[in-house]
């Protein structure tokens, strides 16, 4: 058994997670169709889609992860929708052009980036989200920097593709400090693009 098993037989991390208000908000400016879930873990993003009509594939090393993610799918009624591949992020073999959709939620790949995004089909979406460096440092997430995002360090490793949304933000969760990134940008080119409208207040 693997440490990510372990941590996710023993609960150390939540068994049916919800998604990101941000993914929520901009899922149906994907075409729908296919999606992956990648570094799925208990099928935060995954079981969600599935919900939204969406073939997904939920991809991640630990079997544990999966079991979890497939059985909150079979409690929802949509397990029929959701593929899990037990495979390691970091080396899978990912598809060019096969995704309508890609989510990554707590998961530093960026060595991979560019096989994920080109696994997007023309026009399709990323949403990607992830602990950052702060000052003072946030407690939630991982120990040590090196597995954190920079400032604009994932913007700027996306900006092949068209962003419709970045923000990198800090909270208290649980008397604890958070801080956290989250991107969502399309899989197209060119200096006249579509955009949608805003969805909330900007906060800057």
């Amino acid at each position: 058994m693997t440490t990510w098993d372990e941590r996710f037989r023993t609960g150390e991390y939540p068994t049916d997670p919800d998604p990101s208000p941000v993914l929520r908000a901009y899922v149906d400016e994907a075409a729908g169709g296919r999606a992956l879930d990648v570094a799925c873990g208990t099928g935060r993003n995954a079981v969600f889609l599935a919900e939204q009509g969406y073939e997904v594939d939920a991809l991640d090393r630990s079997i544990e992860g999966l079991r979890i993610a497939t059985e909150t799918a079979e409690e929802r009624g949509v397990d029929d929708r959701i593929d899990p591949i037990q495979a390691d992020a970091t080396q899978f073999d990912y598809p060019e052009g096969r995704y309508d959709l890609v989510t990554i939620s707590f998961f530093r790949t960026l060595d991979r980036l560019d096989d994920i995004k080109a696994a997007l089909r023309p026009g399709g979406l990323l949403f990607y989200q992830h602990h950052l460096r702060s000052e003072p440092p946030a407690e939630v997430g991982p120990s040590s920097d090196r597995h954190r995002f920079g400032a604009n360090e994932l913007l700027r490793a996306c900006l092949d593709l068209t962003v419709l949304y970045y923000e990198e933000s800090s909270e208290q969760r649980e008397g604890r400090r958070s801080a956290t990134v989250e991107l969502v940008a399309r899989n197209s080119h060119g200096g006249t693009q579509s955009y949608p409208a805003t969805r909330w207040p900007s906060t800057r």
